[in-house]
């Protein structure tokens, strides 16, 4: 009995078909898929669609984790040179977008290699399709993904010490120009505050009084003689 194991994302879905290699009473989800006759991968909008048999599968899986790693981390990893028939390769086209993906078919199979341009959406379906096929033990069970760092010589070159000190160096000229600025800025003159005198009060004079004449005596009266 055939067993088919479905990775379906909005914008791509992953196929499997394929036997199991263990004689076992359980039900077709529970059986390893052990043996693949048939995978497929096709996304939503393209017509046209990749397939192959085991070495397809995982030149896909190679191929996209190696993708991946390359967009999130933003440094060229290099994808594994596949030898074998079912050749599949990602890769960016410049000055889009957009991301190709390319298939070359067996020679005996006669058909023509297929590129696929897909968009950032259908390429993070493809990674999750992928990532959900690895991680399910029951699809493929001895098929692994072996991570490694990139090397050095994939490594972006450092910025030469001229360069990086330039940052610093035009930051320590325009501080410089400001504080030459600020000196010649004349200083303000300070001056202190008057101090408020108290204003003296009109002295009121009182009317001066004249004094009054002193009264006359009275002449005295003569004294009778005798």
């Amino acid at each position: 009995m055939t067993i088919r194991r479905q990775y379906s994302l909005p914008n791509c879905t992953l196929i499997l078909e394929g036997l199991s290699d263990e004689m076992t009473s359980e039900s077709q989800d529970g059986q390893p898929l052990s043996i693949v006759i048939n995978a497929e991968c096709k996304f939503v909008g393209i017509d046209r669609k990749l397939h192959g048999g085991r070495v397809f599968v995982e030149n896909l899986v190679k191929a996209t984790s190696a993708y991946a790693q390359e967009c999130l981390s933003g440094i060229r990893h290099p994808q594994e040179i596949q030898e074998t028939s079912d050749r599949v390769h990602l890769e960016k086209i410049p000055g889009t977008t957009l991301h190709r993906i390319s298939w070359h078919p067996p020679e005996e199979a006669n058909e023509e290699p297929i590129e696929l341009d897909l968009n950032t959406v259908q390429l993070f379906d493809l990674v999750e399709a992928v990532d959900r096929f690895v991680a399910d033990t029951r699809t493929l069970p001895d098929l692994t993904l072996k991570l490694q760092p990139v090397s050095r010589r994939y490594r972006q070159p450092d910025e030469p010490l001229a360069q990086r000190a330039v940052p610093a160096t035009m930051g320590m000229v325009s501080l410089a120009v400001a504080a030459l600025a600020f000196l010649l800025i004349p200083i303000p003159e300070v001056r202190k505050p008057e101090e408020t005198r108290p204003q003296a009060s009109p002295i009121q004079t009182a009317p001066t009084t004249q004094p009054s004449p002193p009264a006359a005596s009275p002449p005295p009266n003569p004294t009778p003689s005798p």
